[in-house]
């Protein structure tokens, strides 16, 4: 099932932007309390969303004699990545090999290539890319042999720290400062609530039960929703759920950001072409005609943005005891 909630309001260069944005769930709550979100941004002057990387990544594994060749080879190259280039231009128009991270494990090299691809989220093209890398890494350095072109060190749909350091996919944080009166009259609760709840729970609870670069409400939900509904790897949910939402109480008033590391979405490749996809796609002004990865930049800001707001209003919910299931109750009661 999917709706369309909203519009949220989203901060741009030279505006404010309204915006309705399609969920895809059964998670019934999720359109109502996502819409109260959008409401309130559209009362801050609208939510500012910043990419900070745009990179995907993929690591192949290799078998060295030994750890000094393994850094020797690593060494070489990061300064070789005008000829990596060159090897990635005869796999793709579009896939630019950006940086190089290497992992040493006794004889076992990773090696974690990032990519900028455009705007496609760059799953095949990452890996077709690698296998080409790999074969000339292989070439220049024959004592190497050769494990798989995916050593998990990338990290695709798994939970890690890399990601969460480096980078996978987009890295946007969204961000905003909510007025004191707005606060009181939508989410009937205040600055003060709301930030020390986040403390305790997504913050010190999360830590308590071992989560990893993680603390937040409930972003899988949002970003589940709008992955479906856009046509995205629903799975890549996994790591772009370690998200940190940061909250500071400013003399009433609430400063309210969400960090997400590795938001993994595009808006070319495969299923993309569905029908429901093309007219979200097309609704949200991600089919315009602009330089290769800002429609793909600007589908994860617009992401960002709704897990803004789906964290926002779960959070205020949360501070008024009984509200969280008083609205299960009301909209998913057969």
């Amino acid at each position: 099932p999917m709706q369309w909630v909203g519009p949220l309001c989203l901060q741009t260069e030279s505006s404010t932007e309204e915006i309705s944005v399609p969920l895809a769930t059964y998670e019934t709550t999720l359109w109502p309390s996502t819409a109260r979100g959008a409401r309130v941004s559209c009362r801050t002057g609208g939510i500012r969303c910043t990419v900070l990387k745009d990179q995907m990544t993929r690591s192949i594994l290799l078998e060295v004699p030994d750890a000094s060749t393994g850094a020797t080879v690593a060494s070489s190259l990061q300064n070789s990545l005008e000829e990596l280039q060159a090897v990635v231009n005869s796999t793709s128009r579009y896939a630019t090999v950006s940086s190089i991270h290497s992992e040493h494990i006794g004889n076992l090299l990773f090696l974690r290539f990032a990519f900028s691809t455009g705007d496609a989220a760059g799953h095949n093209m990452t890996t077709k890319a690698a296998d080409a890398l790999r074969a000339h890494v292989l070439k220049t350095f024959p004592d190497l042999k050769d494990v798989s072109v995916s050593g998990n060190y990338c990290t695709d749909k798994k939970v890690s720290a890399v990601n969460g350091i480096l980078g996978r996919g987009k890295q946007v944080i969204a961000e905003a400062v909510i007025e004191k009166k707005w606060i009181h009259n939508y989410l009937k609760t205040t600055a003060a609530q709301m930030a020390e709840l986040n403390l305790r729970k997504n913050l010190i609870g999360s830590i308590a039960a071992g989560s990893l670069r993680s603390g937040n409400a409930h972003v899988a939900n949002l970003l589940l929703g709008f992955y479906l509904a856009t046509g995205q790897d629903a799975a890549n949910i996994v790591e772009g759920s370690q998200a940190i939402t940061h909250l500071e109480d400013r003399d009433g008033d609430l400063y309210m950001s969400v960090t997400l590391p590795h938001l993994i979405l595009g808006t070319i490749g495969n299923g993309k072409s569905l029908p429901h996809v093309e007219e979200a796609l097309t609704r949200l002004g991600c089919r315009e005609e602009r330089e290769p990865g800002e429609n793909a930049q600007r589908l994860a800001k617009i992401c960002a943005a709704t897990v803004w707001c789906g964290e926002l209003s779960l959070l205020a919910a949360l501070t008024n005891p009984g509200e969280l299931m008083a609205s299960h109750e009301k909209y998913e009661r057969s």
